[in-house]
């Protein structure tokens, strides 16, 4: 494959708002002996993206940055020290963008060979890229920070969106009974997700129909919304019950403490941009088994080229997509 000597990408030189990102030609990266560059057929926008992007969440950027988390794509040229990557091969990879790393939204990236996995021949990039951020995050926090065991309950709320439909999808194949929350829109797609009940935001009896969704108490409690009421919230958990926190920037709930300690309750947060690369190949393993399955899916909202990165950061700001949306080199 040959490799041009410059790329497309959408970056920033300084952060701060969408009209910090820029569409231009930056040489391409050239690997290191144990780096594989991929020539990248889709991304998708994140959350994390937007904070990088403006500055909230702080991480190193070496400017100019290259935006962008994930990437599907395929193998243009690989290091030296890199065994079982070729060029030709289908692959994915869901952590740049971050601590350095340049990003994803180029038509060309370097990725370290630690953090690339192969995509499952037959799953098209499309249905690929939505997946791999909201999958990694649920499954890190499933297993690794609330010790997810078969038989037990989970409270998903927010269940329709990237993060919350892999949450539920997650825990039920691994035999949780989820109990979930969401727009009424979303009912019948977070039911077909595997949740055991599905209750509406909108619900009169909203708290009540929580309560008698799960009468002997949740084990696992993660709310996507960021909205977290302990005062409320923990007394609907078990003796044992973990609550796992990973939305809500600048929340600052009052916390019970009594309502923790004398029952052995805990708070697990965590942000999947620290996750090890042994978390992100264990959650690999396990995305790439759904992909090939089809049991790991999303819906997808919009689809916008890499000229327009610009407009796809400004809509997952807006909230104006229902779906993830993607970007597609062209």
């Amino acid at each position: 494959m040959t490799v041009p000597a410059t790329m497309r990408a959408a970056f920033i030189r300084a952060t701060g708002g969408v009209e910090r990102i820029e569409v231009g030609d930056l040489p391409t990266p050239v690997p290191g002996p144990t780096d594989v560059l991929v020539r990248m057929e889709v991304s998708s926008v994140n959350h994390v993206d937007l904070f990088v992007r403006s500055g909230a969440y702080r991480t190193p950027t070496p400017f100019p940055f290259v935006i962008g988390r994930d990437l599907v794509g395929t193998v243009a040229a690989a290091g030296p020290g890199v065994a079982g990557f070729a060029p030709g091969d289908r692959v994915w990879c869901n952590s740049l963008g971050h601590g350095g790393r340049q990003g994803a939204f180029a038509e060309y990236a370097v990725v370290p060979v630690d953090r690339l996995y192969p995509l499952p021949a037959g799953v098209a990039a499309e249905t690929a890229a939505p997946v791999l951020h909201g999958a990694a995050t649920a499954h890190v926090g499933l297993f690794r920070e609330a010790r997810l065991a078969p038989g037990e309950t989970v409270f998903v709320g927010g269940a329709g969106g990237a993060v919350g439909s892999a949450l539920v999808q997650l825990a039920a194949a691994a035999g949780a009974r989820v109990v979930a929350t969401s727009s009424p829109r979303d009912v019948a797609w977070c039911t077909e997700s595997g949740a055991a009940a599905v209750i509406p935001y909108d619900a009169a009896d909203f708290d009540e129909q929580v309560r008698a969704a799960a009468p002997g108490g949740f084990d696992v409690w993660w709310d996507n919304s960021g909205h977290h009421d302990f005062e409320r919230t923990l007394p609907l958990l078990r003796q044992g019950g973990r609550v796992v926190l990973m939305a809500g920037l600048g929340a600052a709930p009052v916390l019970p403490v009594g309502a923790l300690y004398v029952r052995d309750l805990s708070l697990h947060g965590f942000a999947i941009s620290n996750a090890s690369v042994s978390d992100l190949a264990a959650a690999a393993t396990v995305i790439n088994a759904g992909l090939a399955s089809g049991r790991l899916r999303v819906r997808v909202g919009a689809t916008y080229p890499l000229a327009d990165a610009a407009k796809a950061h400004a809509a997952l700001e807006s909230g104006s997509v229902r779906g993830r949306i993607l970007v597609r080199p062209n």
